[in-house]
């Protein structure tokens, strides 16, 4: 499968670079999400993460993993990224608070029980930084990606206090994928449900992409 095939090509030039199991699965993540689209990353988290039944702090590890990488992304952006608009500068300043602060959150969640958080995983956005169009488009891939990956790791999580927390998290970030479409001139919610694919096709789909 060539890059004009992918169903979101921008996603496949996203590097993650980490030995913690959950920059692996966040790059198989990503990796379904550029082949399929967001809706097919669901499938795939929730199996990988049921592959060894690490736990809620597992989970979590994973999510923080996830964290990282857009806190990464928007905090990189406002450095990086010639002539922001004063609208688009003050959204992405918004959106990375929310996500360092998403971090923050985890961490204590993470050590709360018992667990060790991981260390941020390397990552490269290749050209996402060229434009404030290109920074937008990757922008709202990597939202929609994110929400259907804490979609795929919700049925995982025993406790219900921590399923109560990742599900404020996600609907703040369901927020910043509409914010963000908003700014590039788009409908906030083209569909009225995300499409899923059966894990076996996604993991099938995903394997060329994902190294160890």
């Amino acid at each position: 499968m060539n890059r004009s095939q992918l169903a979101a090509p921008e996603l496949a030039a996203v590097e993650i670079s980490g030995i913690s199991r959950g920059a692996f699965i966040m790059r198989g993540a990503v990796a379904a999400g550029a082949v399929y689209g967001a809706g097919a990353v669901s499938p795939f988290v929730r199996q990988a993460l049921a592959q060894e039944g690490g736990g809620d702090a597992e989970i979590l590890n994973f999510a923080l993993t996830l964290e990282y990488l857009e806190a990464t992304y928007y905090e990189r952006a406002l450095k990086q990224v010639k002539g922001l608009s004063a609208d688009t500068k003050k959204l992405a300043t918004e959106i990375r608070d929310n996500e360092m602060a998403h971090v923050e959150g985890l961490m204590v969640a993470i050590k709360d029980l018992g667990g060790t958080p991981v260390k941020a995983p390397k990552v490269d956005f290749a050209g996402a930084y060229a434009s404030e169009k290109s920074f937008l488009k990757l922008a709202v891939t990597l939202e929609d990606t994110g929400v259907s990956a804490y979609n795929g790791a919700a049925p995982g999580i025993e406790s219900k206090d921590i399923l109560a927390a990742a599900g404020g998290i996600v609907q703040v970030e369901a927020r910043h994928a509409a914010l963000v479409r908003l700014a590039r001139g788009q409908t906030p919610s083209p569909e009225a449900f995300d499409r899923a694919l059966e894990a076996e096709q996604v993991l099938e789909a995903v394997k060329p992409f994902v190294k160890s």
